[in-house]
């Protein structure tokens, strides 16, 4: 069991843990993973710089999505809606958390942008937090938990992709399953995650939490606040150009081209002045640059811990401890799923990784297809919350702490890994054993 993947993910939790950054705590484990699996360490850096260009897509969304959203918050109608929020919402912690979970599901089924929408409607709402003495832990569950949970169980949007890799990587290993079977596969796992989220809301985090007012960087679309507005043609252009961006998005499959749209709308109806061009991505960048980065790096860790080999040894050194036993096997490998995927940091990538390695020890034992189904998509999806890497963390964080008063590791990371990933172990395992 000790190999390239556990040290390295060890290394790269105990570093986070310690407050180190978490770009330096990924870089230090791809060296690790490397080193451990016998490269040198400039081979170990060749690699990784190699395989960061498998996320460049996606970290050039994230800048534009950045520069995008500075704007709207610029545009002041965030201002306005949380304006009218704080005296609709006072004392209903409950309430408002619950619809923030429910806008994060919307992202990844109905309108598929994923953590777009996070820079935008998230900082805004940062001072209604504040004077409902919010825990922002509980914001960052209710994110994460709308991240996530809608992709597992249902078939739409980001689902469709999840679930159509999970049959397409299981039939082309010998375990024939049908699209439509994954629902009731991942049914279970995803009822665990609402469990986790109500938990949350409810007991973990429902006393009231005053968070460090020495750190208090209000960012300018946090100022808008407090500013006595109404409604204006900024705004409605504002809302033209967010809905035109959604469009172009879903009809081109393009979060990049969608951004840009809507920045492109955002100068043609001067809702920004075209002087404010380098104010406005300066501050896209800082609002997003780190997490784009980071799924940069992540990138390149993935691509160390696959072509060394170190997750086919992982599951391997495994398979001598099984003997026979389904319920030993069905944790083993829900565990060797959350250390790969909490150090790729993306549930995405790691289903085809776990499908050409499970299936056969699947179909050895005794496992169903829909057991099987179960074990693949709640492994692959059960270190995706609480991982440093993820954007279903990183997403988050980059939105609460716009004002630098969220921490990655223990407002967002420790809050979702424990609410998200203790559940799906145990409704996963549950799932594999009666399916």
């Amino acid at each position: 069991m000790i190999n390239a993947v556990l040290i390295s993910v060890i290394v790269m939790v105990v570093l986070s843990l310690l407050r180190v950054n978490v770009v330096l705590a990924i870089l230090f484990a791809a060296l690790t993973a490397g080193v451990a699996s016998g490269l040198p360490v400039t081979g170990t850096v060749d690699m990784l710089v190699s395989g960061m260009g498998g996320q460049a897509n996606t970290a050039l969304s994230y800048i534009i999505l950045g520069a995008f959203a500075v704007m709207i918050g610029y545009s002041g109608i965030t201002g306005f809606l949380v304006r009218h929020l704080i005296n609709a919402l006072k004392g209903k912690k409950a309430f408002l958390l619950l619809a923030i979970a429910g806008v994060a599901c919307l992202s990844q089924n109905v309108v598929p942008v994923h953590i777009a929408f996070i820079p935008i409607l998230i900082p805004p709402l940062l001072h209604l937090f504040d004077k409902m003495k919010l825990d922002r832990r509980a914001v960052a569950t209710s994110l994460t938990f709308g991240l996530k949970a809608p992709y597992i169980m249902i078939p739409a949007g980001y689902g469709l992709i999840f679930h159509g890799i999970i049959t397409d990587e299981m039939t082309s290993n010998g375990m024939p399953i049908n699209i439509m079977q994954i629902p009731m596969a991942m049914f279970l796992p995803g009822l665990g995650m609402f469990i986790g989220l109500l938990i949350a809301i409810f007991i973990t985090y429902r006393k009231d939490r005053v968070v460090n007012a020495d750190l208090d960087h209000h960012s300018e679309i946090a100022a808008t606040v407090d500013e006595g507005l109404t409604f204006s043609r900024k705004h409605l252009f504002t809302i033209v150009a967010i809905i035109v961006a959604l469009t172009v998005q879903v009809l081109f499959s393009s979060l990049v081209l969608g951004a840009l749209t809507g920045v492109v709308i955002m100068f043609a109806l001067r809702v920004v002045p075209f002087k404010e061009g380098d104010w406005v991505v300066n501050d896209g960048i800082k609002m997003m640059g780190m997490i784009a980065f980071v799924m940069l790096i992540a990138s390149g860790y993935a691509t160390v811990l696959k072509d060394t080999g170190a997750v086919e040894s992982l599951v391997e050194s495994t398979t001598g401890y099984l003997g026979g036993s389904m319920f030993l096997a069905a944790v083993i490998m829900l565990f060797v799923g959350m250390l790969i995927t909490m150090g790729i940091g993306s549930s995405f990538g790691t289903l085809p990784i776990l499908a050409a390695l499970f299936v056969p020890i699947c179909a050895a034992i005794g496992f169903s297809p829909l057991a099987t189904a179960a074990l693949i998509g709640t492994a692959g999806a059960i270190g995706d919350a609480g991982s440093p890497a993820s954007d279903s963390t990183l997403g988050p964080t980059a939105g609460l702490n716009s004002d630098g008063k969220h921490n990655h590791i223990w407002d967002t990371c420790v809050p979702t890994f424990l609410h998200f990933n203790i559940p799906l172990l145990i409704f996963g395992l549950l799932a594999a054993m009666i399916l």
